[in-house]
């Protein structure tokens, strides 16, 4: 088939810069396309700014946007550095302090506002200080969006999760040395929610995903606009289905277990009673282990990990929190040796597979306001037990999609798994139900129309 290319050069002559919506992101993780392109490691966590980017990149949509995107980088100079046509920058941040404010990067957005000239700046996130920082610096609440990913004002309120006193107040050779006691933490977070509150009231703009962090942005700046938009997952999630027959019998799967929030202690105290019912109970638990040893028998290790014995040169006595030493109670105090399996941090893919052959997937947490993990499990169809709690009443339809537990009440916890266990074939309904539901939330094409819809509807706005 012959095109000609002079009728093309004619067409794109009629689109000027003025036919392009200028849109800055400001990102928490470096844009996997620029680490591929510039041959540096990248953070697979995000699938939806991927997803988005490779779709404005091709024009889906009749999109008209001409991306910009900035991020945490040491590597980077101050000049941007383009890729695809996308202008790349990058910003210096103490991640592992995010509760200290640096004024220093208010100047470091001037001067890349100065340089792209966006008409929008998507902020994603409120939970470092550069989100508020970059809202700051352009200084134009009716073009700025802010997107809610957590909610640190929430997260400070329950950091505890009903834990003992005694161990709130408690602090290991570790804490001490780190200044991460649990009450530091818990002051960490509510210096991060200041900031998250300043960054909601300055914007025009908000976007979120559920009914509860529509609640708490409206409270604190209730002249912002609200704009409902779900999230896209990474694609691997989108491929495969659960089936029983492919499970572990009676094994549990947690996506996290390393502080109070995400409820691990919960799920240990409500062990001993799922145990008298199904003795063969375990539980998977991936991401960072703070209770020692991980096992990844269970899971596919790539080659380049083989040989790695992932041992610290320190004792487990010098380095567990005083949260890790709790967890460590529970399991000796429930009898659980050999039931809690620590996974370690897992990709995408070793994550997707893990959840295949789990029979259950658990969300304990204390609070939450839309977490990924769940998400992706209700994509594969895996039967689904999480926490009454935040946000997630938004996404799973209690005795629907799943079954929801009381938050913090484990004997309630234990009741919904032993239920789960015993009605198999409605487990799987409610697996399939979940499958379905999430197909259509998390929809990337129709949650790419929906950020484009929102982009052109703050345009119009601004315009007057």
């Amino acid at each position: 088939m012959f095109i000609d290319l002079s009728l093309l050069g004619k067409v794109s002559a009629l689109l000027t810069d003025e036919d392009f919506m200028k849109v800055l992101w400001v990102c928490n993780i470096m844009l996997p396309a620029f680490a591929r392109a510039k041959g540096l490691p990248w953070s697979d966590r995000e699938g939806w700014l991927s997803g988005a980017y490779d779709r404005i990149l091709m024009g889906k949509d009749n999109s008209n946007i001409t991306l910009g995107v900035a991020f945490p980088s040491d590597n980077m100079g101050r000049d941007a550095e383009k890729i695809d046509n996308v202008s790349f920058y990058g910003f210096s941040e103490n991640l592992d302090t995010p509760e200290i404010y640096d004024e220093s990067l208010e100047g470091r957005f001037r001067e890349i506002f100065e340089d792209f000239k966006p008409d929008i700046i998507h902020v994603f996130g409120t939970e470092f200080p550069h989100n508020l920082a970059a809202i700051k610096a352009f200084g134009r609440p009716e073009r700025t969006l802010l997107g809610i990913q957590g909610l640190c004002c929430e997260i400070e309120k329950v950091y505890m999760a009903n834990l003992p006193e005694n161990v709130c107040s408690d602090m290991t050779f570790r804490d001490k040395y780190k200044n991460d006691s649990l009450l530091q933490q818990k002051e960490k977070f509510a210096k991060r929610a200041e900031h998250e509150a300043e960054a909601i009231r300055l914007a025009g703009h908000i976007t979120g995903r559920t009914d509860f962090d529509q609640e708490v942005t409206s409270k604190i700046n209730p002249r912002a606009k609200y704009h409902k938009m779900n999230e896209t997952m990474r694609p691997v999630f989108y491929k495969d289905a659960w089936r029983s027959v492919n499970t572990v019998p009676h094994s549990i799967f947690l996506s996290q277990g390393d502080y109070p929030l995400k409820g691990f202690h919960f799920v240990l105290e409500a062990m001993p009673e799922i145990v008298k019912e199904y003795p063969d109970t375990k539980v998977y638990v991936a991401g960072n282990s703070i209770i020692g040893k991980i096992r990844r028998k269970t899971v596919t290790v790539p080659d380049e990990q083989k040989n790695a014995s992932g041992k610290s040169r320190y004792p487990l006595a010098i380095r567990i929190s005083a949260y890790g030493k709790y967890l460590k109670k529970l399991i000796r105090r429930g009898r659980l040796g050999g039931k809690v399996i620590m996974l370690g941090k897992l990709s995408a893919e070793q994550m997707k597979e893990q959840m295949l052959k789990c029979n259950l997937f658990v969300c304990p947490s204390i609070v939450e306001n839309s977490p990924n993990s769940m998400a992706e499990a209700m994509l594969l169809g895996v039967p689904i037990v999480a926490a009454e709690t935040g946000g997630i009443p938004s996404m799973l339809e209690k005795n629907v999609d799943g079954l929801l537990f009381e938050a913090g009440n484990s004997q309630d916890l234990a009741k919904c798994i032993r239920q789960m266990f015993r009605e198999p074939v409605i487990a799987a309904v409610y697996g399939d139900n979940a499958r379905k539901h999430a197909k259509i939330t998390h929809d990337a094409g129709t949650n790419f129309k929906r950020l484009l819809e929102i982009y052109k509807e703050i345009d119009a706005i601004a315009e007057g």
